[in-house]
């Protein structure tokens, strides 16, 4: 009976399939999009209406007064209320524009900074050919050489006499470095060896070891001995750090700042973890009162403390004392992301490091620091960018950068009473340079998968 029970067909449930469904309909259009998040009731309807007709209007109202009644050519502000009182003076800030830019450096002298500023970007473009040879010093090498360029463009001077013996030297390496740079890469692009490979055999028959490294440093000098004969026949005038000013002088405070933070928040942060008392505390209470007070004490700290702590023949100008203190400021700031970004490393990784053999600085420059500032890079860019707009806080200390320079339109004769169209030029300056630094932060973040 019960073999019956299996073996009836009647008793087995058959499987009946289910009628098919239709396909979704998949509709990711602009319409379909707005609708559904803008106008999918009546109460986000009628909040979509009233923001679309404020926006129009405030629209309306900025470019009227920015763009159709504005202003572009006059030659004083009561002409320019004259012509349109209702719209923008911008003629007052075409005026100023060369001030505003290079504050006050000699005109005919205006293209040592083009030209620092243009070497400093095409030091950094080699980075973009991965295969070519040095390509890890490029960066470090703008970090440490580049500076000592830059002061002998922007300084002038003649070597031996204004430019002292080790700026000199320094300027010599930097502008070798930099030629040998480009013939390295231009070398690399055409499908051949680097300059300094080009003597390894020869090395190679006196040498055994690191001969690449030694074939490169004796390139390098010889570069530099023949750049360095050449800047003693060159004499550019001098040029007073007083005289630097608008949008040149904030970038060098924030391109300083920004340059020192991270070195100067690694040394920071790891002396904040060592086990050395002193190291730590030290370390410690730096951080702790850097973050504690306003970016504009610690320069007039800089400003009217720092000389007294140092011998009466030493002086500092006031630029080299705000750069002293905004690096100060940035390197606690960042040591304090940095130290996040350490802490967030699993202990396996120490473990790790230590099973190869690695000592203390082998595992924090090799696996460690590497890992932390991947991590970090949201909140290091975030300190870079909030760095760029406090360095507008120096004008209150009596430098000529970009703010204090867009004040002294309203003081012009001519000008006399021209507030808001500066103010709206650097707000859109500012917002651009920050826009651009957030949109390169996220970029690198993808590049290095930050996420995963």
């Amino acid at each position: 009976m019960s073999a019956s029970k299996y073996t009836d067909n009647s008793a087995v449930k058959r499987f009946k399939a289910a009628p098919a469904r239709p396909p979704l309909k998949q509709n990711r259009g602009v319409f379909h999009i707005l609708r559904q998040r803008c106008f999918n009731n009546i109460g986000n309807s009628v909040l979509t209406l009233l923001i679309l007709l404020g926006g129009f209007y405030l629209i309306k109202g900025m470019l009227d007064w920015a763009v159709i009644n504005a202003v572009f050519v006059a030659d004083s502000r009561r002409q320019c209320m004259e012509i349109s009182p209702d719209g923008a003076c911008w003629a007052g800030i075409i005026s100023w524009f060369n001030g505003l830019i290079y504050g006050r450096y000699p005109i005919e002298e205006q293209w040592r900074v083009n030209a620092g500023f243009m070497i400093a970007v095409a030091w950094l473009l080699p980075l973009m050919s991965k295969g070519l040879p040095l390509r890890n010093f490029v960066l470090l090498s703008w970090i440490g050489l580049f500076p000592f360029l830059g002061g002998y463009l922007f300084l002038g001077g003649q070597f031996g006499q204004e430019l002292g013996l080790l700026h000199g030297l320094m300027t010599s390496l930097a502008l070798a470095y930099f030629v040998l740079n480009y013939l390295n890469w231009g070398l690399h692009k055409l499908g051949k060896q680097g300059l300094h490979e080009v003597f390894v055999p020869v090395l190679s028959q006196w040498i055994q070891r690191r001969v690449h490294l030694t074939s490169l440093l004796l390139v390098w000098g010889a570069l530099a001995i023949a750049i360095a004969f050449g800047l003693t026949q060159v004499s550019l005038p001098s040029v007073a750090i007083e005289r630097w000013g608008g949008l040149f002088l904030t970038f060098i405070i924030a391109g300083f700042a920004i340059t020192m933070a991270i070195p100067v928040g690694v040394v920071l942060a790891l002396g904040r973890r060592s086990k050395l008392p002193v190291i730590h505390w030290l370390c410690l209470v730096t951080i702790e009162l850097v973050r504690s007070v306003p970016l504009i004490t610690v320069l007039f700290m800089a400003v009217t403390l720092l000389p007294i702590f140092l011998p009466a023949d030493v002086e500092f100008n006031k630029l080299a004392q705000v750069l002293v203190a905004v690096c100060i400021f940035a390197g606690a700031y960042m040591a304090e992301n940095i130290r996040g970004g350490l802490q967030a490393i699993p202990a396996g990784q120490y473990e790790a490091a230590k099973t190869l053999g690695f000592g203390y600085w082998h595992t924090m420059l090799l696996v460690i620091l590497p890992q932390a500032l991947r991590m970090m890079i949201p909140n290091i860019m975030t300190s870079f960018i909030s760095l760029l707009k406090d360095t507008t806080l120096v004008s209150i200390i009596g430098l000529f950068d970009i703010m204090l320079m867009a004040r002294n339109i309203a003081n012009d004769k001519d000008w006399i009473g021209l507030h808001t169209e500066p103010l709206v030029m650097i707000s859109i300056l500012f917002f651009v340079i920050c826009y651009g630094m957030s949109q390169y932060s996220l970029n690198l973040e993808k590049r290095l998968k930050v996420d995963r």
